[in-house]
């Protein structure tokens, strides 16, 4: 899948949230009205069709029903459209004050959201539930500019998927360990991917938490340079494949014994080698000058927004918290298979297991930041010189700091 387009294409706390303590926005104060016992509510609340009506049952009348249990002191009528995750911004910056109360959205859309005036920046008790039920990585999918502007409820990344025929659940902690013993996959030459070995060694992209723009990409000295060489020698590995463009359906003739992907590739993993043998996990580390690296993928997620145009804001910031909570996430698990963000939510599931895992330690969010187009050219370039071979150890410092400079001209993409 297409790193740069991937975001925009896979018990809990039943509380009342306050406008003022659950909610702000970019509008000005007062924009919203609270509620009072007798006043009927009128909420309108767009999800994808998939969460309305599937063969294991309607999850939204479900999450719906029991908010509307949980809030006897309001008199609410809920309307419903369809509207999938990656066509809000899209169906909502044509007229924001028409568009839902509350939707959900994929958080790449939060800077046009935000410049839309559709977005509305969570606080009090909202976002305390939001810092207890998330990773770091996930919390950062949903930061933007010092604000939180979404409940998360689903991540997207990538782990990997691996032959149990070949690697051992103790095999797979290790890529190297892995080298010795079978054919590993990697997209060396997708940008989207290549990243994850240099972030591992310290490299950022606008800052360490990708949220400071003047920072840019720091893919310079010694670390990156380290990482290079790492990665020449990676390439020159008779047991290493570069897999861009290549299918699962090479697990199945031996072409690979790893593949890194997604939930996307799950089933045609499934096909090639037959459920009995697929292990999945998040990424391993590599070892580089003697020390054990964590891979890290980009990450993003899927989450639930507040339109600060909403009547009732104060029942609006309430149900969004409600949809994301621990309990609407396990009902989400149970009846769609979506893969939840509460860490508190223990899975059975190892491809459920390998997201979560994946969002928790093994990953870093994919900047939201204007300039990240400029990242992703140099980064294949490099993947694909590596992969023709062209970067050796003698230049590895020059083609690296030659990737870093190209990375922070602006006009790049």
């Amino acid at each position: 899948m297409n790193g740069k387009r991937l975001f925009t294409l896979g018990l809990s706390a039943m509380m009342s949230v306050s406008l003022l303590a659950g909610c702000s926005s970019s509008k000005p104060a007062g924009t919203g009205t609270e509620t009072t016992g007798g006043e009927e509510i009128v909420l309108t609340v767009w999800t994808p069709s998939e969460d309305q009506a599937n063969d294991s049952g309607n999850w939204l009348d479900k999450e719906l029903t029991a908010f509307k249990e949980a809030h006897p002191e309001w008199n609410i009528t809920f309307k419903t459209g369809v509207c999938s995750e990656g066509d809000a911004l899209k169906t909502i910056q044509t007229d924001p004050e028409a568009a839902a109360d509350v939707f959900m959205f994929a958080n790449d859309q939060i800077p046009d959201l935000l410049t839309a005036g559709a977005l509305a920046r969570f606080g009090g008790s909202t976002l305390e539930q939001i810092q207890k039920q998330s990773s770091q990585t996930t919390l950062n999918t949903v930061s933007y500019n010092g604000g939180v502007y979404g409940v998360p409820f689903t991540g997207n990344t990538w782990f990997m998927y691996y032959d149990k025929r070949v690697f051992t659940e103790d095999d797979v902690k290790s890529l190297d360990t892995m080298l010795e013993k079978g054919k590993v996959g990697f997209p060396l030459s997708n940008s989207w991917y290549i990243a994850s070995f240099y972030v591992a060694n310290g490299c950022t992209l606008f800052g360490e938490n990708g949220d400071n723009a003047d920072a840019g990409f720091d893919f310079s000295g010694d670390k990156a340079v380290a990482v290079t060489n790492y990665l020449v020698d990676l390439a020159a590995n008779l047991n290493f494949v570069d897999a861009n463009g290549l299918t699962p359906s090479t697990l199945a003739d031996g072409t690979l014994n790893c593949l890194f992907s997604g939930t996307w590739d799950y089933q045609s993993v499934v096909e090639a080698i037959g459920e009995e043998n697929v292990g999945i996990c998040a990424a391993p580390t590599y070892t580089l000058n003697g020390e054990a690296k964590q891979l890290k993928a980009f990450a993003g997620s899927k989450a639930i927004g507040v339109n600060p145009n909403s009547k009732y804001m104060e029942a609006a910031v309430a149900l969004a918290a409600f949809l994301g909570s621990t309990q609407a996430q396990k009902d989400h698990y149970d009846l769609r298979n979506i893969i939840p963000t509460d860490l508190s939510i223990k899975v059975d599931d190892a491809l459920a297991k390998a997201q979560m895992d994946a969002m928790d330690f093994a990953s870093i969010v994919q900047p939201l930041q204007a300039n990240m187009g400029q990242y992703w050219g140099p980064a294949e370039n490099m993947g694909k010189e590596l992969v023709a071979k062209t970067v050796t150890h003698d230049n590895a410092a020059e083609k690296t700091e030659d990737m870093n400079t190209s990375m922070n001209t602006a006009g790049v993409q």
